[in-house]
């Protein structure tokens, strides 16, 4: 019976959806003068391009919204999208591609797996953007957005994860960065060539959630249990570097150490208090200006188990949102303080969605996501109206009465200061149909979104195309003749070819692009990642929702002590769709002397960790396991055997559950996750086993791999690995 059970599920494991790979190209149109227009799809997202073919320039037409910002007082729109970043005017226009920054009309190669981030200074003259130079690692640039000139601010620095590394203060001048766990501050010269030595601009140890700034420009920062405040013109107007928390002072002490790799925190606009996200699991409110704090401190907030998505929402009137994610729900806290004490309320309406952003005067809060965009009234917690039923991909403020939106059709402005809420398009997002109009004094370009179509000369925007007529699509002109190559191999599913009639020659329209030295994808290879979970279940919801974002299915190994302690979890590992799996009953060491091992033993052991994962769970293990750390012997495995399971053996040991005291004790240097990741992408083959352990070690590290997460997939993907559960690689 068993053994039926499990080939049911290998079966059903093995014929997951295979997620599509590459970059396609369609709908080739040729005009009479030499422009090729044509559409490029890349992980469901695409863009409109059109190229002059006598250089094969290129120029993006429409801009795909995954993520929109707004900079320079409102006069700037930035849509960022796997084609790059784009520039669009308030008034409307055609994408311009951002100079400095990487593009595919500008010949770079877009990655797979998740958009880079960037952050851009809120005058708009400055991005920094983190250039891959490895699986880990990258440069980080600061790009002058007026001229495209780059500046490496510095080298070798960890890959995004969570969090992009550096954060802008609000007037633009300067911004602090997070390399090896110490922060740094860089402020912005008129010439930077005098920049001062990174060791002369140390602030302290630290990631970049350590660090925030104050919405009046104060910049704060937490070091072990202290939270310091920096008041920002002191800090850009000295004249000599030198101890930066000399000019600090010291707001609050914490009844607990601040930890980066884990822990947020939020100020209150009016400087008085602070919110923190200890661990994702407990938020704490404390008001500034104390500096002690009595032992027996309690969560003012518990966060359930899979809570995701968290969005704190302050107003300079004091009332306090947090809106979270929970599995299809979402799930809103209002903290209110009253002198010295905090009220908790859970209010009955919830907004569409915990992506949300608070307008600059904290009245109105936007809320969007795949059932639409909301606005609603902060102070009273209440919808004012839905403005959208469609899937809202990113919205931002411009201003207090407007916000810019976009989604799969269009990037548009909605006015929100009348009743009536007034649209204006900017944009197109893409083009469902599209070709050059059919006329003998023109050849204006035609495209369809929906019902409706626009037209564009290929400098102006587009506008509304009153009876448009197509001309009829055209493959060659007296000089070029263009086709599709499909591609077997590579990143291109298919290649638009461009053969000169007249020269006899046919070049690729990408032959010059490249997605740089950083990524080496090789041949397609199945590699499954797993996770062990022994004791707590720190980082499972980090890795959940990674995973639900990379839409990738992965097997999650579990011991019955943990199951029977932490029942929360396992449903939530259940509940998403991933393949659970045995650790055992108890987390002990199999191969141990003092143990006597027989063949009932372990069939014991199996079916105690069943009885358990039923009983928090309502469904049933999967006929999959390995021994507790891994240690196992041939009569080990025999008896699973015997007991229908089937052993699962790491193929690749990277040493994340290697602690600090261990290290010391065996004289073995403690990597970091980062090198970790360089060191499973050199080491990976195909049908290889990748485990990763959850939660916190005893013997204690510096940092763990499950918070680099985001950084090991998307290093994964873009190496070319098809990443599966277990069950689909054990019977290699």
């Amino acid at each position: 019976m068993k053994n039926r059970r499990f080939l049911c599920l290998s079966i059903l494991f093995l014929t997951a959806i295979t997620r599509l790979w590459g970059i396609s190209f369609s709908n080739l149109v040729l005009s009479t003068d030499d422009r090729l227009l044509f559409r490029t799809d890349f992980e469901h997202q695409q863009a409109l391009f059109i190229s002059q073919l006598t250089d094969l320039s290129m120029q993006q037409l429409t801009a795909f919204p995954e993520r929109l910002n707004v900079v320079n007082n409102g006069r700037t729109i930035l849509a960022h999208s796997r084609f790059g970043t784009v520039r669009i005017p308030p008034s409307g226009g055609l994408p311009v591609h951002v100079a400095g920054l990487p593009s595919f009309a500008a010949g770079n190669i877009p990655l797979k797996g998740r958009v880079p981030e960037f952050a851009a200074s809120d005058d708009g003259r400055w991005i920094l953007y983190v250039e891959p130079t490895s699986p880990a690692f990258g440069n980080l640039l600061l790009v002058d957005v007026s001229n495209g000139t780059r500046r490496i601010v510095c080298e070798r620095i960890e890959l995004p994860s969570a969090d992009f590394p550096a954060r802008w203060s609000p007037d633009s001048r300067l911004f602090v960065y997070s390399r090896d766990n110490r922060l740094f501050y860089y402020p912005i010269f008129q010439d930077l060539s005098v920049m001062a030595d990174e060791h002369f601009r140390q602030i302290g140890p630290g990631g970049i959630t350590s660090v925030l700034w104050g919405q009046h420009g104060d910049f704060y920062y937490f070091t072990g249990s202290t939270l310091y405040r920096v008041i920002n013109p002191e800090l850009f107007t000295r004249t000599i570097y030198g101890d930066f928390l000399s000019i600090g002072i010291v707001v609050g002490v914490m009844p607990f150490d601040f930890e980066s790799g884990f822990d947020r925190f939020w100020i209150a606009p009016d400087s008085g208090s602070v919110l923190i996200n200890k661990r994702g699991k407990n938020l704490f409110l404390f008001m500034l200006g104390e500096n002690q704090y009595g032992d027996s401190i309690l969560p003012h907030v518990t966060l359930p188990q899979g809570a995701g998505s968290i969005n704190v929402f302050w107003s300079a009137s004091g009332h306090l949102a947090v809106v979270s994610s929970l599995k299809k729900d979402i799930v809103v806290w209002q903290l209110e303080v009253t002198g010295n004490s905090v009220r908790i309320s859970m209010p009955g309406n919830v907004p569409v969605s915990s992506d949300g952003l608070l307008s600059p005067d904290g009245t109105r809060v936007i809320f969007w996501g795949e059932s639409g965009l909301e606005l609603w009234d902060f102070a009273n917690w209440q919808i004012i109206q839905k403005l959208s039923d469609e899937n809202v991909l990113s919205c931002a403020w411009i201003g207090n009465r407007e916000l810019v939106t976009g989604n799969r059709n269009f990037i548009e402005i909605i006015n929100i200061a009348g009743a009536d809420f007034t649209r204006r398009r900017l944009c197109l997002s893409g083009a469902d149909e599209f070709g050059f109009e059919d006329s003998a004094r023109n050849q204006r370009i035609l495209a369809r979104v929906g019902g409706e179509w626009f037209t564009s000369d290929g400098r102006n925007s587009w506008t509304p195309a009153i009876n448009p007529q197509l001309r009829n699509v055209s493959l060659s002109t007296e000089r070029f003749r263009v086709y599709l190559e499909p591609q077997s191999t590579g990143i291109f599913r298919n290649i638009p070819m461009i053969r000169n009639t007249i020269s006899v020659g046919t070049v690729s329209l990408v032959s010059n692009h490249s997605s740089g030295a950083a990524y080496t994808t090789g041949r397609q290879m199945k590699v499954a990642l797993c996770f062990d979970l022994y004791d707590d279940d720190t980082g499972l919801t980090q890795v959940l929702n990674a995973l639900r974002r990379f839409n990738i299915r992965a097997t999650f190994f579990m011991n019955g002590d943990f199951i029977r302690r932490n029942p929360a979890a396992a449903r939530a590992i259940a509940e998403a769709g991933h393949e659970a799996a045995s650790l055992f009953f108890a987390p002990i060491d199999l191969s141990d002397a003092r143990y006597t091992v027989t063949q009932q033993f372990i069939a014991q052991g199996l079916a105690r960790n069943e009885d358990e994962f039923l009983r928090a769970t309502g469904r049933e293990l999967s006929l999959l396991w390995h021994p507790p750390f891994y240690r196992t012997s041939v009569m080990i495995n025999s008896a699973a055997a015997a007991a229908g399971y089937v052993t699962a053996v790491r193929d690749i040991d990277h040493g994340d559950w290697l602690s600090r005291d261990e290290a010391l004790r065996l004289g073995i240097r403690l990597l970091s996750s980062s090198l970790l990741i360089e060191q499973i992408i050199d080491r990976k083959k195909d049908n290889a086993i990748i485990p990763v352990r959850l939660g916190l070690n005893p013997g204690g590290r510096d940092e763990y791999l499950f918070q680099r997460i985001e950084v090991l997939l998307d290093a994964l993907v873009r190496s070319g690995s098809d990443i599966v559960p277990v069950s689909a690689v054990v019977g290699r």
